[in-house]
């Protein structure tokens, strides 16, 4: 399998977070990065490092004042004699609609969240991992696939302007664009244990991509105001958005049965190529302790995608320190590989 990464990565490093009224630490670290890495180095994939190359990709999801503010807003926030992170403390409502130029203001306009603090390697990872979904994209246009994207941070809670939930470029949604020319249409599987928000609201009215996400019920985790059942589509994508969310403590047969119903809608829908957000975090033993799904689940969900026979891009979403996470992700490829191999 082609495995493409950047080591810029790991440079976003924010250390603690506000969360739950508490100070805790960021679940998502550089230490994610190198120990995915390291897995896919034992298991001796062809590992490729992803060009930095233009924003053009991104720029084609996420608005253009957004990135610009993701690129510079560090370097201003320090210059203004703010502290070393900058994290919104106030934040826009529906009742509120101009963006402010004071820079708290602008900070609070680009986020909901405290999950998202931005440090000094901050755009130097999220464009880094951008481009490691782009260059996915581009190779499995050259080879057909699986091409593993290793992203990180990541992205699936992104909107196009506006940081979420510990992502803030749409990596997935920034990969399925790209893709859209050469395929066509483009079925995004989304199995991360949180429904990717973002995507959903960035595909919502386009009849080209079909957005599938088996979750934690959003009545009981976040991002709690996306990803419930009724949510389909409008427009020109109308039908096009379909959510599972499911109840906690999920284990391996319900889930591989929501799988088997994302797969259906995907063959449907025929398109011509698949995006899988690969989240790790509906495992047993995540940190984040919402489902329960083993690695004999994940190798049979990775055989299940694999056996619809499409081309297909993995970009890696969630799926936090724990000592069986790079298991996790071994069982996953595993998966896609012995599939691979039984059709050829």
């Amino acid at each position: 399998m082609i495995v493409v990464h950047h080591p810029d990565q790991a440079s976003h490093d924010p250390g603690m977070i506000f969360w739950a009224g508490r100070f805790v630490e960021q679940v998502e670290r550089p230490e994610r990065y190198r120990v995915l890495l390291e897995a896919v180095m034992r298991d001796r994939h062809k590992i490729l490092e992803a060009p930095l190359g233009s924003l053009a990709p991104i720029l084609a999801i996420h608005d253009r004042h957004y990135v610009e503010f993701l690129r510079t807003i560090h370097d201003r926030w320090i210059s203004n004699g703010y502290g070393p992170v900058a994290v919104p403390h106030v934040h826009p409502t529906h009742r509120m609609t101009r963006k402010p130029t004071d820079l708290v203001g602008e900070l609070g306009w680009y986020s909901n969240s405290t999950t998202c603090p931005i440090v000094s390697g901050t755009w130097q990872a999220v464009v880094a991992s951008a481009q490691a979904a782009v260059h996915g994209a581009r190779m499995l246009k050259m080879s057909g696939g699986p091409v593993y994207a290793m992203c990180r941070p990541p992205g699936h809670h992104a909107y196009p302007d506006l940081m979420t939930g510990v992502c803030y470029l749409n990596n997935a949604a920034i990969a399925a664009n790209e893709l859209v020319e050469g395929f066509g249409k483009i079925a995004i599987l989304d199995i991360d244990v949180h429904h990717g928000n973002g995507i959903q609201s960035i595909f919502w009215e386009r009849s080209d991509v079909l957005y599938c996400s088996i979750h934690i019920d959003p009545c009981l985790a976040a991002p709690f105001f996306a990803g419930y059942k009724d949510e389909v589509g409008a427009g020109p994508g109308l039908g096009l958005t379909f959510n599972q969310p499911l109840p906690h403590a999920t284990s391996d047969p319900k889930w591989l049965v929501a799988i088997d119903g994302m797969i259906a809608r995907a063959r449907d829908f025929k398109p011509g190529a698949l995006v899988v957000a690969l989240g790790l975090d509906a495992s047993e033993r995540d940190p984040m302790d919402t489902f329960r799904i083993t690695e004999d689940g994940f190798r049979e969900a990775g055989r299940k995608i694999s056996a619809v026979g499409l081309p297909t891009l993995l970009v890696q979403e969630g799926g936090y320190l724990n000592p069986m996470l790079e298991g996790y992700l071994r069982a996953f490829l595993r998966g896609v590989e012995s599939e691979e191999v039984f059709r050829g």
